[in-house]
């Protein structure tokens, strides 16, 4: 039987890309690499527990996507854009194939990523997010720029302050957001559309994750996903949106069940 060796504290390494940071975190692990892509807003921390859930077996490398987390804005934050960073990042580290995690924005960009990169994708796990997609994120645009103490800068962001807590920052001009409202809802509305014909592009084996109680994805949706596409299992857990925060044990779980079906 072959050791598996447990991943320690993240590495955290960065890569330039036309000019701009892309930072990443790399959690270590003797088995193969799975590429995580987190949603708008988040950045490669939220992945953290799912690398300790799965204890080494595989090597968990989640980046912060553009104008993320430590990685730079970009000048736009088109489809194109976001796929060709992650897949300058397993460029950048030897990586030849992968299995490709992406939550919500994140799961877009895997499912385009296996589409026009084939070669690149082993398997696919896509949290939450669906084929075709239309959202708003202006809301944020309402959000502070800087408060003078962390605790100001939360109470400011009202009941936003829970899903926003892992994004705030200190900088020499106060406490604000790791990223600007105004680059997540020019993301948004690059993300909008319909995207059938790149969920269908890829035969690579995929598992679709839906929070039962998910605004974001319905249940007709997400059926009509998994009957349309071969290979792909779809399975439901009690969540929202983020199914990976709010059941973290379940989900994964359910990842090391088809990971260990691959």
């Amino acid at each position: 039987m072959t050791s598996v060796i447990a991943p320690s504290e993240p590495e955290r390494a960065a890569l330039v890309v036309d000019g701009r940071r892309l930072s990443f975190l790399d959690f270590g692990g003797s088995g193969s690499p799975l590429l995580a892509l987190h949603g708008h807003f988040g950045d490669g921390r939220t992945f953290a527990r799912l690398a300790s859930e799965l204890g080494g077996s595989w090597r968990i490398i989640a980046l912060d996507q553009r104008g993320h987390g430590l990685s730079d804005s970009a000048p736009d934050f088109s489809r194109t854009g976001y796929v060709e960073d992650a897949a300058a990042v397993l460029g950048h580290l030897g990586i030849r194939r992968a299995v490709v995690l992406g939550h919500s924005l994140g799961g877009v960009n895997a499912y385009q990523l296996a589409a026009w990169f084939p070669g690149l994708v082993e398997a696919l796990v896509v949290e939450d997010i669906g084929v075709e997609v239309e959202g708003d994120l202006s809301f944020g645009l309402s959000w502070p720029h800087r408060a003078p103490t962390r605790t100001g800068l939360l109470a400011e962001l009202g009941s936003s302050a829970r899903h926003l807590k892992d994004a705030v920052r200190e900088y020499a001009d106060g406490w604000g957001l790791a990223f600007g409202p105004e680059d997540m809802v020019a993301s948004q509305r690059q993300l909008n559309g319909d995207h059938w014909s790149d969920w269908l592009a890829s035969d690579c084996p995929a598992l679709l994750l839906r929070g039962r109680r998910s605004t974001v994805l319905s249940a007709e949706h997400a059926r009509e996903m998994a009957a349309r596409r071969p290979r792909t299992r779809l399975v439901e857990l009690p969540a929202g949106h983020s199914v990976h925060e709010t059941v973290p044990g379940e989900f994964a779980g359910a990842v090391s069940r088809f990971l260990g079906s691959l």
